[in-house]
């Protein structure tokens, strides 16, 4: 849901402390990605991809054991914003107090800015991926053939095929062309095996379909979620933020003359298409709504979408499972793969799924990955200073989730041990902890061990 301005009645209720909404946590991913103000994550979800990996840093397998067959869960790859509201809204405003001359010197200066961003995302089309997107899933298809060079081989030499699953999606489809054209691009070999993508909405597009009706009528109207989010977008400092916002751009009187509700609506609107211009970086190569927002004010609004991404799509409410029960199908798939690859009944040297955020999110919050551990406890609502979870490290642009399967050679009677290795963002990263790992520090775990302690109900 898209949230606006609070009404006067929900301003009264807010009973967050002070102080604790808004401290900074760790290092952000905008920092790394060189993509925000100052070294601060002020992009969210929209953060543009960046791999956490340390290239030559990965452990080693076991001695004996060789990687025999992979497969991913990724989010698309950069994209234009979905629609152009924020962009009307933000210059209906502008035109209005153009009409009165009451632009500041900056504020002039953003209209041609987003007209700018509009036209770029219109001639992509709405929704759909953008050329650093295309980027980002090519670079990230040509990191795995460096990391899993025999792999990549063995898949050639034994003409194993490469499954390839989308959300039918638009930008989850050319996001996994973008990944399979890389794969061809660094092994040609690759090219012929790599099947034509398949849809299955029912994994990739879980948050849509018919059987999750109960996570849809929560995000419309479940009370909790109404009141922690009302209270969330009440505190004080989004209108004074709001406020700092329209000072910059507007003379007084028409600033002053807008309402609370119009001028959260109007930053926000702004918010948006600040966190959505890196995104079309290429497209749009002239466009740079940073001097527009101050770092400050647009680390705020940034918590506040982070917010939403977690309550609706994240951990959530502690003792309520709703937002990310639904991924069980797609873990079940993860595991179900490796096992068949295990037995010998799954042909594919790899299998790619391409997703959103809306499955991403969910399935890190099952998995207990690192950032989506904790839920918001009773009275204590989410915010920088009490959780890890932020939108840029669990699901920014192209966010993926793999795992690689790996085999030793049968001896003396004995069968091949089977064991995983998962990367987040192509970084190694553990299993939860009530999974064992092989060696105590190892990133490596058994198969069996995986579907006893991802078991879920």
């Amino acid at each position: 849901m898209k949230r606006t301005a609070p009404s006067s009645a929900a301003m009264a209720v807010v009973t967050l402390a002070a102080g604790v909404l808004f401290t900074s946590g760790t290092a952000s991913a905008g920092e790394r990605t060189g993509t925000s103000h100052a070294g601060r994550d002020v992009y969210g979800t929209k953060t543009p991809y960046a791999p956490q990996g340390r290239p030559g840093r990965y452990q080693n397998a076991p001695e004996g054991f060789e990687p025999v067959f992979t497969e991913n869960v990724a989010r698309h790859g950069s994209r234009a914003m979905t629609d152009s509201g924020d962009g009307d809204a933000v210059l209906a405003v502008l035109r209005n107090a153009q009409d009165q001359d009451s632009l500041t010197g900056l504020g002039a200066r953003l209209g041609p800015q987003v007209r700018s961003l509009l036209a770029a995302a219109s001639a992509l089309g709405y929704g759909n991926l953008s050329a650093r997107g295309a980027e980002e899933h090519r670079q990230t298809a040509l990191r795995l053939e460096q990391r899993l060079p025999s792999l990549v081989a063995g898949i050639a030499a034994r003409h194993e095929s490469i499954a390839v699953e989308t959300s039918g999606v638009p930008r989850a489809v050319a996001s996994a062309d973008a990944f399979t054209r890389g794969l061809a691009s660094g092994e040609p070999a690759l090219a012929g095996l790599i099947k034509e993508p398949v849809t299955d909405k029912n994994l990739l597009y879980f948050h849509k379909q018919p059987q999750n009706a109960d996570y849809q009528a929560y995000v419309k109207s479940d009370p909790q979620l109404t009141a922690v989010l009302t209270g969330i977008d009440g505190d004080p400092r989004t209108d004074e933020a709001a406020h700092r916002v329209v000072a910059r751009l507007f003379r007084q009187d028409f600033a002053s003359a807008l309402s609370a509700e119009a001028r959260i609506s109007f930053a926000r609107s702004l918010s948006q298409l600040y966190s959505a211009a890196p995104d079309l970086a290429v497209e749009a190569p002239d466009v740079d709504l940073t001097p527009f927002l101050t770092h400050r004010d647009a680390q705020w609004f940034t918590y506040l979408d982070d917010a939403e991404e977690f309550y609706e799509k994240g951990p959530g409410f502690s003792g309520r499972t709703i937002t990310y029960k639904m991924a069980g199908v797609l873990l079940d798939d993860l595991l179900t793969q490796a096992q068949a690859k295990a037995s010998g009944t799954n042909p594919n040297g790899a299998v790619l799924r391409f997703t959103h955020a809306e499955e991403i999110e969910p399935l890190a919050a099952l998995m207990g990955l690192p950032g989506s551990t904790e839920p918001a406890e009773p009275g204590e609502p989410y915010a920088y200073g009490n959780n890890p979870w932020r939108g840029a490290e669990v699901s920014p642009m192209a966010a993926n989730i793999q795992w690689d399967l790996f085999a030793n050679t049968p001896s003396e009677g004995r069968p091949a041990r089977y064991l995983v290795r998962m990367l987040y963002n192509e970084k190694e990263t553990a299993f939860k902890p009530s999974c064992r790992p092989v060696a105590k520090g190892s990133y490596f775990y058994e198969l069996d061990e995986l579907k006893r302690c991802l078991a879920h109900t």
